[in-house]
């Protein structure tokens, strides 16, 4: 038998927001299960659960629809009822740009705060939700971005969103430290070609140009944030505690890297001499 360094095999863990085969969600189920855990996976359509059984036919599905309060303590409800749980992944984003995208002044109300309920409350609902399920020491995972410093026009108002994801985490961690040990913390990759990406006017053209700038000439790859995320569940991670781990291959380190500059710039290879 295999040494099990990450000491996974047997945890129980529930992960929130697999999509399709592209999902980070999908790529944390999947390492995890092939680790030894007991994943039960939790979607927001029975279209989405049938989708899902698909790849995991051994695995338990329910549905849940995260914009209802009440479905988000029947599912914790029907987990919780079968045995504790060590870990559980939030993977869980929306963005409304209804009207298409717009300066960020422009940002409608109704749009910004629908978006804040799903991508970033939801954390908290489910982490209280969940409270008396978990083990003493269980941990929780939530997908960030490697920056929420950084006006990228075509991601819109979702960067501010993904900021106040990353301080709720500080703050349910130290909630969560007066009854227990269990831990919160973030993945945070850069640009990842997936489904919900590419609906994302401009992506494509942003991905492109964040392999230029990765040193390796290669953008971050879904399984590598999926990798650090099952790292952070594990109990191998545990003096980490309110992080948000940047997965970006070096791109933040890269920026001025000369390559780039001489495009920009356009200058002719013999000026350079």
């Amino acid at each position: 038998m295999a040494f099990d360094f990450l000491q996974l095999d047997k945890k129980r863990i529930v992960v929130f927001g697999v999509a399709n085969k592209k999902s980070v969600a999908y790529f944390i189920g999947k390492t995890l299960i092939d680790a030894g855990c007991r994943v039960d996976f939790v979607v927001r359509s029975d279209a989405r659960h049938d989708q899902v059984g698909k790849l995991f036919p051994n695995s338990s599905i329910y549905v849940c629809d995260v914009e209802d309060q009440s479905q988000i303590e029947r599912v914790a409800l029907a987990i919780g009822s079968s045995g504790k749980i060590d870990g559980l992944v939030h993977s869980i984003a929306f963005a409304d740009y209804e009207g298409g995208m717009k300066p960020f002044h422009l940002t409608g109300r109704r749009q910004f705060l629908r978006t804040l309920d799903i991508s970033c409350f939801s954390l908290i609902a489910i982490a209280n939700a969940f409270s008396q399920h978990f083990n003493h020491d269980a941990s929780v995972v939530t997908v960030s971005i490697s920056t929420t410093k950084m006006a990228s026009e075509n991601y819109g108002f979702m960067a501010p969103i993904k900021a106040a994801l990353d301080s709720s985490i500080v703050f349910l961690n130290k909630s969560f430290s007066n009854f227990s040990n269990v831990r919160f913390n973030a993945v945070a990759p850069g640009l990842l070609k997936t489904s919900a990406s590419a609906g994302i006017p401009g992506y494509v053209d942003a991905y492109l140009y964040a392999e230029q700038i990765i040193p390796r000439r290669r953008a971050v790859q879904t399984q590598e944030a999926a990798d650090v995320a099952c790292f952070l569940l594990s109990p191998r991670s545990s003096g980490i505690v309110a992080q948000s781990i940047v997965v970006d291959a070096g791109m933040a380190i890269n920026y001025f890297d000369q390559k780039i500059i001489d495009k920009v710039m356009e200058i002719p290879k013999q000026d350079q001499e």
